[in-house]
């Protein structure tokens, strides 16, 4: 069912709880926000809240925000805040800490403390914040609506189905221990988690908006979610289709070309999406980053600029000459094996890149290994068919989580009578047993670049930081449940390190908040001392002719964009086009490599952020 159009269809007779969700680069944020907005604007008291770990409501608001929440200005009734799991880690530890402070000998207090210290206390840290927005009435008392821009799906699906999961092992475990400590400690969550799980489930409490752009890839992840979603108790749904786009000018073959996508992607819908309640809105020719943008987000003309900002000025060269991606397979492809990682931003095509890498690796006679660490795997629908000398795979969370189990009672429970067993059973049924099982997993997968390619496709952003992240704390956490640590995670930081073992891509769309993530990605890389190889600028209109007046002005607004990322951020950088054929399989991802090199920088020459070029 279409309903009327835009944000009178999201905002007109919401519920308490909105959640925004999909896949990654659908606009979850610039929708959220805007409902925000729009329901401030309306009279009502709304707190917005981010649950991805790579929030960009700052920006998109126009506030520094924190993990409290803090006004939007120019907005009454609006606030905002960024769920920040380490802040929430370090408050949920003395919670539970606190407690026995002079009450247990010291050494039981430092015991706890070190069980405390792992990645999964930062993970139920940040879903006990989540639980008490939703599960707490007191502690959003003061809202009328609290509006959640969530990370990508994988990682949501994972946030939302934690409620049951801690509430089913906290029914059914009997040992008074888990991986994070006493189940004292979490016992009294219980009547928490049970509400939180309450208020999902109810229809009249809690709306779950399917945010999904006019593209195959995006509304099969919708139905994907929204199959996952109903098994989980949460059935109030809605499907925002975000940037349709109608051409204006005949005469333009790419406007045609991206109408067209758009249309035979729509009828293509799985039935199940179909049967939803919906709402489209168009694409728009301005970024939508600010208040005044965001309110313009409910107009219905395709060119409306928001109030006080100036359209840019359509241009008529082809933008900056920059290499192919070709250009980088080549200086990959000398080392005959290794790690290529693509990182960034949800929705900006690492997936496509990290296949047209792979594919033409192994089309060069090396062997290659295609996986992803993304809960919301694409690799197998962007390749969709075999390529001599390819293998591709993904990290199965379920099944790495069966084989990581198995193994720790192989090994710890060895000469454990059955009540010691029976506690490490239980201890291992903790929903944090799948987080280190999932890190184990990626380290086995960057050692297997010691005999060929691997080509890692990572999750968005967020989840990926928090991987990274977590290395010196699983060592710690493995080393507590084996008798000796695996050489694959000892030696993870060491190969990504690495520049010649490990070569990390980092993907980006010549738009503000794909390129400013990235570049906050690269800092966090850099200091934990991992460099990046090069940037790709992908999906580019710049190389392009176009005549469509919400086109010219989209390309006309990437060139700042690309100089940003040409002069600031990045050492070595290409470009992919726009692609009127959605690049799916392993001839059509052919045209993502993009052959030789521009005239300006032929021979493998790269850019330089100092002006000068590296010929190489």
């Amino acid at each position: 069912m279409l309903l009327t159009s835009g944000l009178s269809a999201i905002a007109g007779a919401p519920t308490r709880h909105l959640f925004f969700t999909g896949k990654g680069g659908v606009g979850k944020t610039s929708i959220a926000c805007a409902t925000g907005v729009a329901l401030a604007d309306g009279g009502r008291r709304v707190l917005l809240v981010s649950t991805d770990p790579a929030s960009n409501l700052d920006e998109v608001l126009g506030v520094r925000l924190s993990f409290r929440p803090t006004a939007v200005m120019g907005v009454p009734r609006l606030a905002a805040m960024n769920l920040d799991p380490e802040a929430a880690a370090r408050e949920y530890r003395e919670g539970v800490v606190g407690p026995y402070r002079g009450v247990l000998p010291a050494a039981a207090v430092a015991s706890i403390e070190e069980q405390l210290s792992g990645g999964c206390t930062v993970e139920i840290a940040a879903f006990d914040e989540f639980s008490r927005l939703l599960g707490d009435p007191a502690r959003t008392a003061e809202y009328d609506h609290v509006v959640f821009d969530t990370a990508p799906t994988g990682h949501t699906l994972r946030l939302l189905a934690l409620p049951a999961a801690w509430t089913g092992f906290l029914e059914t475990n009997a040992t008074g221990t888990s991986c994070l400590g006493p189940l004292a400690g979490l016992t009294a969550q219980r009547a928490l988690y049970e509400r939180t799980l309450s208020a999902l489930t109810d229809e009249a409490m809690t709306t779950v908006f399917l945010v999904s752009r006019p593209d195959r890839s995006a509304l099969d992840e919708a139905e994907r979610t929204r199959g996952e979603l109903e098994a989980l108790g949460i059935t109030n749904l809605r499907l925002i289709i975000n940037g349709r786009f109608v051409a204006t000018d005949p005469e333009d073959g790419m406007a045609r070309a991206l109408e067209a996508r758009g249309v035979a992607a729509m009828a293509a819908m799985p039935a199940g999406l179909a049967g939803v309640q919906r709402a489209e809105i168009p694409l728009y020719a301005f970024s939508l980053v600010g208040i005044d943008a965001l309110r313009a987000l409910g107009r219905p003309a395709y060119d409306r600029q928001p109030t006080g900002r100036r359209a840019p000025t359509p241009v008529d060269d082809n933008g900056p000459l920059l290499p192919a991606l070709a250009t980088l397979v080549d200086r990959i492809a000398r080392d005959g094996r290794g790690v290529v990682m693509t990182m960034g931003k949800g929705g900006v095509g690492k997936t496509t890149v990290a296949a047209a890498i792979a594919s033409e690796l192994a089309r060069r006679g090396y062997r290659v290994n295609l996986t992803t660490t993304d809960p919301a795997a694409h690799v197998h629908a962007t390749l969709s068919g075999d390529v001599p000398g390819l293998t591709v795979s993904r990290i199965d969370p379920a099944a790495e989580t069966r084989a990581y189990a198995a193994e720790v009672l192989e090994t710890a429970g060895q000469g454990l009578d059955d009540q010691g067993r029976a506690v490490l059973g239980e201890d291992l049924r903790s929903p944090c047993t799948e987080e280190i099982a999932v890190f184990r997993a990626f380290a086995r997968a960057v050692a297997a670049g010691r005999d060929a390619f691997v080509v890692l496709d990572t999750a968005p952003t967020g989840h990926t930081l928090l991987l990274l992240d977590a290395a010196q704390a699983y060592h710690r956490e493995v080393s507590r449940s084996m008798t000796a640590l695996p050489d694959a995670v000892r030696q993870l930081l060491p190969r990504l390190r690495d520049p010649d073992f490990t070569k990390i891509l980092i993907v980006t769309l010549a738009e503000a908040t794909p390129v400013h993530e990235a570049a906050a990605l690269q800092a966090d890389l850099r200091r934990a001392g991992i460099a990046p190889f090069a940037w790709v600028i992908n999906q580019s209109f710049m190389p392009l002719t176009v005549r469509d007046p919400v086109l010219r002005a989209r390309r006309a607004a990437e060139r700042a964009y690309a100089d940003e990322v040409c002069q600031e951020h990045a050492s070595q950088v290409a470009l992919v086009p726009w692609l009127a054929e959605p690049p799916r399989g392993a001839r059509a991802l052919e045209a993502v490599l993009g052959g030789e090199a521009e005239p300006a920088r032929r021979g493998g020459a790269t850019h330089d952020p100092a002006g000068r070029h590296d010929t190489r």
